[in-house]
């Protein structure tokens, strides 16, 4: 069983935290902790809804894009589809993707409107 200072080593990072010299499965826990909420991410322009490209999300959780640690606990997953800490909330994640976003024309001279959802409102809302 690797630790998880092995495991973050083998993809490239260095970690000399609290677990760097124990092998023990409570540093997965704290590693997926971080990425504790998994939220679905919808653009509104006009009349059409779409999940949020990936490319969009990537570039938007990015400090060097962005110049803010707000969203530094986030990882984009998929279209539409992104996880992050409980530190972020959905609701201001929503209001500064959206100003990014139209800050860039995103909307090609529409509004873009930036729905953030957790997924498990999400899944209830679909039903």
């Amino acid at each position: 069983m690797q630790s998880c200072v092995e495991s973050y080593r083998l993809r490239g990072a260095n970690f000399d935290g609290p677990c760097a010299s124990a092998v023990s499965p409570h540093c997965y826990v704290i590693l997926f902790a971080v990425y504790a909420q998994k939220l679905t991410v919808d653009l509104v322009i006009g009349n059409e809804r779409k999940p949020c490209p990936l490319e969009w999300l990537d570039s938007f959780c990015m400090r060097n894009f962005t110049n803010s640690a707000d969203f530094d606990d986030t990882l984009p997953t998929g279209e539409g589809r992104l996880e992050a800490s409980f530190r972020v909330k959905p609701d201001q994640l929503a209001t500064a993707l959206a100003a990014w976003l139209n800050q860039r024309g995103k909307g090609n001279g529409q509004q873009v409107v930036v729905e953030v959802k957790t997924e498990s409102a999400a899944i209830a809302n679909a039903k």
